[in-house]
């Protein structure tokens, strides 16, 4: 008689799946999370460039830290996402590229993070710059 294994693809799981998917349905799946800075000054820089700003943090907790969602108050600010959890005493980062074409001058920016974590499970960063405008290109007289 043959016997085998037969794995069909529905019936295998992905860990980071399956925790991802307790931390957004188990209420109880909570952990803590420490903020090295949540706000930075990122100086001046000139109209047109693109600057990365990274905010770091530490699993405080005993459960994985499941970043369910980042968003920023403007499209001139692109934030990403950590695909993986962040395991009990391991650190991670906010990461985002801010755009400064169009924005001279002083700007203010934030970053909203929703997580599974407590007592707070939305935190908001905030980082501002400074643009220095383009310079005027003169109009050729013609």
């Amino acid at each position: 008689m043959l016997a085998g294994v037969f794995f069909s693809p529905g019936c295998i799981t992905d860990p980071i799946d399956d925790i991802k998917e307790k931390a957004s349905t188990d209420k109880e799946f909570v952990t803590e999370i420490a903020w090295t800075q949540t706000e930075r000054d990122l100086g001046t820089i000139e109209e047109g460039q693109r600057i990365e700003i990274a905010f770091e943090f530490t699993n405080k907790g005993k459960k994985p830290l499941v970043i369910k969602n980042v968003t920023a108050s403007c499209g001139c600010t692109v934030p990403e996402i950590p695909k993986e959890p962040i395991m009990p005493g391991e650190k991670g980062y906010i990461k985002a590229v801010f755009d400064s074409q169009g924005r001279a001058g002083s700007n203010h920016k934030t970053i909203s993070v929703d997580a599974n974590t407590q007592p707070e499970g939305s935190f908001q960063l905030a980082f501002t710059v400074n643009v220095n405008p383009k310079p005027e290109t003169p109009k050729s007289a013609g």
